[in-house]
């Protein structure tokens, strides 16, 4: 345990130096505290909410090493480069590092050369390792995406069930703190009891993401609908969730042919194929991932702009761990769930395949209906989400696509007593779409067997079609009117609330809700500060936003730094990042700001507004260049610099966009630039730069890369 004064100052301290931050969010400063004192903690924080500083920032205060138990090896390498990148020694240890290595890294922590050792928990079922750490100064043990420990959890895992034995057979036993973005009531109960914490203090920082746009749309043509929204977000990273893997190929060729280049991620695919197209999207090579839920779990990747579900989850938990993978950096994401009453069936076949126990199967159902339930509320989606949780929302988001809703609510009192009466003269032994076929009158065999048209209401919503009549039954189930039984073939029965539409004459009021389209907003600054950041990264071979986040770079382009203590103030830049990066970034600013005659750069924000492009710049210079006008043309008619004109067409190229390129490089330049750097091999430009003929620039070697897969 540590001096509550010492407790007090460090962690802010190591998180300037380290991390570029001046203030703690929601709940970090209080848990690491708590942390830092002695105290088992639990830590319910969402996706984006700064996990992993709660459990970073005491590693580098505490003396001793610092054990993180990670269960996906593609987030322990994620997160030692990005701790590595910082200044941080960290170091991680799964069935991807070599023997030779394991010995080197077995001896740096011995001799503490590491503060933090990421490993999976399945390592820790193997008696010779807990030997060798039990032989470490292990001062603090993190248990991060803890939520596996529980079975009614969506990513059960055996091994997690192991740890809490296991943490025991260290002397002296270390602190531990559970962290997991998503758990139910009962779900943190079992984090609790399975870890064997000792009376943790818990955090919850609640489940709102105010920088997620919530949208629920039905749309009976999904790809139209993809297209469009994909043509919106163009030049921004995103991921398409589907349901199957048949799902991910198929979507993959139709925006294929459209022109639209993406990455694919599903089990069937080889564990190279995989970890291949996986590291093309974190490293920005690839835009848009479309994958099935077996990625994500392992992707820490901030400049993730929109998550989009083409197909309805399974649960409420796997939903919003999914579409919280956008916005990491607190930038404002789109999370859009496309719908309809297909995609239902097509979870309870997976629920019919997948789960044996019956317990388990009711369960499941369970969970599917109140994804149902989220997609046809009219309430705010992200109180829906915050209430599951069993959380408090003290206000609407304003932000999702019910609260922008301008349509007033409509009284549908005389809908509701119709289909309330209906279900209760059914005996409440029907499920929806009998229900739905009785009110519009449906001549079908069933219903003439099972005598149903001689019920006085029989045809009374004959006026509206099957569809809508189901789509009125779903809103009433998800704003509580009605209730299902659980299974693959529930029934509808009436609740509390409908018998006191039916017997006291309650109001029922409807909302319709537009799907509202808005238009991209890109800076000038942004896109040639982001176009610098991906050669650094290509030079370093890491993920461009392990350099900065997309929003350290808007923050820049707000204040447009010029000296090395205004960068300083910029939220994410640490003297360890200035120091690799930050004079390249401010010789970008300052040409910026001269050749824009920006002359009040580096004041305060709200002094000069960001310079605003009704499109992203370099596509005015890809649709100059595509109209066969010349760089030195473009240069003159923009009055951009020509570095400037060669970023915007390198990033045509990178966001795979057809063009005559032999007009910028010669096939023979190509050809010899792609071979040289496999002779060369190390991925750095320079490196290959000294290795061709003088005439080749450093654009023509960038060109030639991104389009060497094309």
């Amino acid at each position: 345990m540590l001096e509550t004064s010492f407790v007090n100052d460090q962690p802010l301290k190591v998180l300037k130096k380290y991390f570029g931050y001046s203030s703690f969010r929601k709940n970090q400063h209080e848990l690491i505290s708590t942390i830092l004192e002695g105290n088992d903690t639990v830590c319910i924080m969402p996706t984006g909410g700064g996990k992993s500083i709660c459990y970073q920032v005491p590693a580098m205060i505490f003396k001793g090493i610092t054990i993180v138990i990670s269960p996906l090896i593609s987030l322990m390498k994620d997160q030692v480069d990005t701790l590595n990148n910082s200044g941080i020694p960290a170091v991680y240890l799964n069935s991807t590092v070599s023997q030779r290595d394991q010995e080197r890294i077995s001896a740096g922590l011995k001799q503490g050369a590491y503060k933090l050792v990421y490993v999976a928990p399945e390592r820790l079922e193997s008696s010779s390792f807990i030997h060798f750490l039990q032989q470490l100064p292990i001062d603090f043990i993190a248990v991060d995406e803890a939520h596996c420990i529980s079975q009614w959890g969506h990513d059960f895992r055996p091994s997690y069930a192991k740890i809490g034995q296991l943490i025991q057979q260290f002397s002296p036993r270390p602190v531990v703190a559970a962290l997991t973005a998503t758990a139910t009531k009962q779900v943190a109960e079992d984090i609790e009891v399975g870890l064997k914490l000792n009376t943790p203090s818990s955090f919850i920082s609640g489940y709102e993401r105010e920088n997620l746009a919530l949208s629920v749309v039905k749309t009976g043509n999904k790809r139209k609908y993809l297209l469009d929204f994909i043509q919106r977000y163009s030049g921004e990273s995103g991921i398409i969730y589907t349901a199957t893997r048949k799902d991910v190929e198929q979507l993959h060729n139709y925006l294929e042919k459209n022109g639209i280049s993406s990455a694919t991620y599903h089990g069937g695919m080889s564990e190279s194929a995989r970890a291949e197209n996986q590291e093309n999207f974190i490293f920005d090579n690839e835009k848009i991932i479309i994958a099935t839920n077996a990625f994500g779990m392992g992707i820490d990747k901030s400049n993730v702009r929109y998550v989009l579900h083409y197909q309805l989850p399974k649960s409420m938990e796997a939903y919003y761990q999914e579409a919280g993978r956008a916005g990491r950096d607190g930038e404002n994401s789109d999370c859009v769930l496309l719908y309809t009453s297909k995609d239902v069936q097509t979870q309870k076949f997976l629920i019919e395949q997948s789960a044996s126990n019956i317990d388990r199967k009711s369960h499941e159902y369970s969970k599917l209906q109140a994804m149902v339930d989220y997609c046809h509320t009219t309430k705010c989606l992200q109180k829906f989400i915050v209430n599951y949780f069993g959380d408090l929302a003290n206000h609407e988001c304003e932000k999702c696509s019910n609260c922008k809703s301008d349509l007033e609510e409509i009284d549908v009192t005389l809908e509701a007593q119709k289909i309330f009466s209906c279900i209760a003269r059914m005996k409440e032994r029907f499920g929806v779409t009998l229900v739905a076929q009785v009110l519009k009158g449906s001549n079908n065999k069933r219903i003439k067997e099972l005598g149903l048209k001689q019920l006085t209401t029989y045809g009374l919503m004959k006026e509206k079609t099957e569809k809508e009549i189901a789509e009125i039954i779903q809103l009433f189930i998800a704003e509580g009117y009605l209730g299902l039984t659980t299974g693959q073939y529930p029934t509808v029965r009436l609740t509390e609330r409908a018998v006191a539409v039916l017997k006291s004459g309650e109001k029922v009021f409807q909302k319709v809700k537009p799907v509202k389209k808005e238009e991209p907003i890109h800076s000038e600054l942004f896109e040639e500060l982001r176009l610098l950041r991906k050669q650094l990264a290509d030079n370093e071979n890491l993920p461009p936003y392990i350099i900065f986040s997309d929003a350290t770079l808007k923050e820049m382009c707000k204040y447009y730094p010029k000296t090395k203590a205004n960068m300083l103030q910029i939220k994410g830049v640490g003297e360890m990042k200035f120091d690799k990066y930050g004079e390249e970034f401010l010789k970008a600013i300052v040409s910026f700001t001269e050749e824009n005659q920006i002359s009040d750069a580096g004041q305060q924000a709200n002094e000069k507004p960001e310079k605003i492009d009704e499109e992203p710049s370099y596509l005015t210079t890809v649709k100059m260049f595509s109209d066969g006008k010349e760089i030195n043309e473009i240069v003159l008619q923009r009055g951009l610099k020509q570095t400037t004109v060669e970023q915007h067409l390198v990033q045509g190229a990178m966001d795979a966009i057809d063009l005559d390129w032999e007009r910028a490089i010669p096939t023979s330049y190509r050809e010899l630039i792609v071979k040289k750097h496999e002779e060369i091999g190390d991925g750095k430009l320079k490196s290959l730069k000294e290795a061709l003929p003088e005439e080749i620039s450093y654009f023509h070697i960038k060109l030639a890369l991104c389009l060497k897969d094309k």
